[in-house]
Formats: structure tokens, C-alpha cells, sequence
């Protein structure tokens, strides 16, 4: 095992699949960084108030079917270690076709959603305004932006790093430029940086579908005889949703605790909830830095689990969690050395600047709180253990985030900023603990029930 680890080949394995994703990960929250900075040297903050509200509703609808990309990841991986063409050709027709029902649901229902949504979140009337401005235009991205999901999942499910990595960097280059133009060159304001993730996320679905094809044509893979009736199989689609059941009640946890900290910030005041727009984008760059990271294990574990490889799973493991031990750091120096030069090229309103200052302690200890739950979740995703990753979830949302959060709110925003420390502190010792005790009894190798039960039909 050390031997291995030691092995400069292993570390170079790790960082062709995670580089690629560190490095177009980043553009993710660089256009929501763009999209503050832009907005935030208009003459109000409530402008960047309500893009702050109308991206956070936004991101908790999409994301919470972040289950589209993390099943079909791990699904595909494991084909692909199985070496079952079959199989990951099924892994895509599945995700593709749940994508499309669900982006369905959600225009047909986009009215009573956005009601409920801006009845939760409160805040000023004008950022309620702007909030519905962005709202009102961004949804009508569901079809592309779930698409891409499934596509991104599969191509790095496939070993594949380099297409994900320009099927991100194009859709949010684009969206960056678009967003300048729109806002700053077009005037529109709310409304233009809502537009331009329109446009952005269907250009990169034609591009990624445009990859998915070349590497089905590379792979040979074309559907044989009677593969839609068994692809269409109502058996398998409920096991599918079974697995996908669990990670979805894991992101609505985590975009839960997200959109609190959103939603809680409005009640304190446009100011703060400005401010905590501009530490969260600082948030939003540590989590996909190390989701880089995350994507490589995915692929990884994934790949060793269809095969039955155990030393290779464990090792995969041991090199991602070092690793992103290491980015962690880097994330947390940055921060303290550089923090409130950044928040002033975010934005040059004064009031939001001061509080973002204020509470920026809490973003140079986060990295190091923050990066073992990225990695350990990244595990759980490859082996498609989910019903592990629902339970540590609920654990730490109910038994952490909350609690302290009720217990600390005289604190105001230090109190909510100390429960997401506490909550990202506990996602990490809790995974890994169930990480521990599976992997004592090589409950990793044994468990493909979902891969296997879901084909085999």
C-alpha cells in the first residue's frame, strides 16, 4: 500500500483526472463571482441582493437533482471496471430520460415553486422584485442545465476528465462573457445575468452531447437487440430511483443548510445578506476547487469496484484524501493573506465591504473544516452507496447545523456562519466513520447491488 502511494505514476493518475476538474470546477464559481461583481457596482444593493436570493432558489432546484450526475457517475464508472458496454450505454438512456421528465415537472410547475420559494425566503421588497426578475428567466435553462448533468456524469464516469472539463469551461466562458454584455453592455440588468445562464447552459449542452457521441463511437457502443425494453424496464427504473432517492434527500440537506444561510442573511438586512453573497462565491470556489478532487476518486472507486479491486479502491482513497488535504491549505492561506483585497474587487459599496470583513475569519478556517466531507462524499458516490450518505447527512443537518445555529443566534450572522463550520466538520467525521466501518468488513467490494440489480433484469 505505501509502496504505492509513493509511486510519483499513482499521483500523476490522480491529478490527470482531478486537474481537469479543479480547473473548469473554478469557472463554476468564478461566473458566480462575475456575476456579483457585475451586479454589485450597480448603484444598489439590493441589486445584488436579489440575484444573490434569485441564484440561491435557482441552485437549490437544480441541485437538488444533483443526484442526476452523481449516480450516473458512479453507475458508469463501475460498467466501465465491469467492462459492460451494455450496462453504460443503459447508465445514459436511464439518466437522460429521468433529466428530461424532471425539467418537464419543473416548468410546468415553475409558478407554485417560485411562490413557495420567496414566501421561505422574506427580505425587502425590492430584493423580492429583482429576486422574481431573475427567477422568471433563469428556469427556462431546466431542460439544458439537467441535461448536462447526466452528460458530465457519464463522461467522467468513462475515466474521461478532459471532456467534462470543456463542456465547463465553455458553458461558463460563455456565460461570463454573455453576462457582461447583457448587464453592462445591453443594460439589463437582473434580468441580463439570468439571460446569459440561459444561453450559456444550452451551448453547453450541444457540446457536450457532441462529446457523449464521440466517445460512444470511440467505444463501439451502439444499442443491440431488444435494448430500449430492457433499458425501459419499470423494475429497474425503480431501483434506479432508489439509489437516486437516497442522494437526493442528501442535497436536499445540503442545499437546505445553503439556502438558510441565504434566506436567514435577508432577515438581517440587505447589507448582510450582500455580504454573505460575496463569502459564499469565496465558499463556492473552495467547494469546487476540492470537488476536483472529489470527481477523481468518483471515477476511481468507481472503476475499482467493478472491478473488485480492493487495494486499488483503498488507494485511491488514501491519494485523494492527501491531496485534497493539500488544496485545502493553499485555499486557507489565500484567504487569510488575501481576503479583503478580494472582497473589494468584488464589490465598492462600503457598507457591504465592511461586513463582509467582518465576518471573514469564518472563510479562512473553512477549507481545512470543509475538505474531508468533499472527498469522503466523492467515495460514497463511486461505490453508489447512498443510503450511508443520506443517514450522515441527516445527521449532521438535524443533530448539527440547526442546533447550533438555534443555540448561537443571539451571535446574528457569526452564528450562522459558526453552524455551517460545525456542519462541514461533521459531514466529514461522520462519513468517515461509516467510510471506517464498511471498509473494516470490505463492505465497499460487496456492495453493486444497484449497478448489477438495475441491468440485470
Amino acid at each position: 500500500m505505501w509502496s504505492s502511494f509513493l509511486n510519483g505514476a499513482r499521483h500523476r493518475q490522480v491529478f490527470a483526472l482531478a486537474l481537469p476538474m479543479v480547473l473548469s470546477n473554478i469557472t463554476v464559481p468564478l461566473l458566480g463571482l462575475v456575476d456579483t461583481i457585475v451586479i454589485g457596482h450597480l448603484e444598489h444593493a439590493y441589486y445584488l441582493g436579489g440575484v444573490a436570493v434569485g441564484a440561491t432558489i435557482i441552485s437549490l432546484i437544480f441541485w437538488l437533482l444533483g443526484f442526476l450526475r452523481m449516480s450516473t457517475t458512479g453507475l458508469a464508472a463501475q460498467a466501465v471496471g465491469a467492462g459492460d458496454g451494455e450496462r453504460l450505454l443503459q447508465v445514459l438512456a436511464r439518466g437522460l430520460l429521468l433529466a428530461w421528465g424532471l425539467a418537464l415537472a419543473i416548468l410546468l410547475l415553475q409558478q407554485p415553486l417560485m411562490e413557495l420559494a420567496f414566501w421561505l425566503v422574506g427580505g425587502s421588497s425590492e430584493v423580492q422584485l429583482y429576486g422574481r426578475e431573475y427567477v422568471t428567466v433563469r428556469i427556462w435553462s431546466a431542460p439544458a442545465a439537467l441535461t448536462n448533468l447526466v452528460l458530465l456524469g457519464w463522461l467522467l464516469g468513462n475515466q474521461n476528465a478532459r471532456a467534462p472539463m470543456w463542456l465547463l469551461i465553455l458553458g461558463n466562458g460563455a456565460n461570463i462573457l454573455l453576462d457582461i454584455w447583457f448587464v453592462l453592455g445591453l443594460g439589463w440588468q437582473v434580468k441580463g445575468a439570468a439571460a446569459a445562464s440561459v444561453v450559456a447552459d444550452y451551448l453547453a449542452m450541444a457540446l457536450g452531447a457532441w462529446l457523449v457521441w464521440r466517445t460512444l463511437q470511440a467505444r463501439g457502443l451502439i444499442p443491440s437487440a431488444g435494448f430500449w425494453q430492457r433499458t425501459l424496464h419499470l423494475v429497474a427504473f425503480k431501483r434506479l430511483l432508489g439509489l437516486n432517492r437516497d442522494i437526493f434527500i442528501r442535497a436536499l440537506c445540503l442545499q437546505l443548510c445553503f439556502a438558510f444561510m441565504t434566506f436567514q442573511g435577508a432577515r438581517l438586512g440587505d447589507e448582510v445578506l450582500a455580504a454573505n453573497a460575496v463569502l459564499m462565491n469565496f465558499l463556492m470556489f473552495i467547494s469546487f476547487g476540492l470537488d476536483g478532487f472529489a470527481y477523481a476518486v468518483e471515477a476511481m472507486v468507481g472503476k475499482a469496484a467493478g472491478e473488485r479491486n480492493r487495494s486499488g479502491f483503498r488507494l485511491a482513497c488514501g491519494l485523494n484524501l492527501f491531496w485534497g488535504g493539500v488544496v485545502a491549505l493553499l485555499f486557507t492561506l489565500v484567504f487569510a493573506l488575501a481576503g479583503e483585497p478580494l472582497i473589494g474587487l468584488i464589490t465598492d459599496i462600503p457598507a457591504v465591504r465592511t461586513q463582509a470583513s467582518l465576518y471573514l475569519p469564518w472563510l479562512v478556517l473553512m477549507p481545512l473544516a470543509a475538505c474531508w466531507c468533499f472527498i469522503l462524499d466523492g467515495i460514497f458516490i463511486g461505490t453508489t452507496r447512498g443510503r450511508e450518505m443520506r443517514d450522515m447527512m441527516l445527521l449532521s443537518t438535524a443533530g448539527v447545523f440547526f442546533p447550533v445555529w438555534w443555540l448561537a443566534q443571539e451571535l446574528g450572522n457569526h452564528g450562522l456562519w459558526l453552524a455551517m463550520l460545525c456542519f462541514m466538520l461533521a459531514r466529514g467525521l461522520t462519513l468517515g466513520w461509516a467510510w471506517w466501518r464498511l471498509d473494516r468488513r470490505q463492505g465497499f467490494m460487496v456492495h453493486d447491488d444497484v449497478m448489477r440489480e438495475t441491468n440485470d433484469v
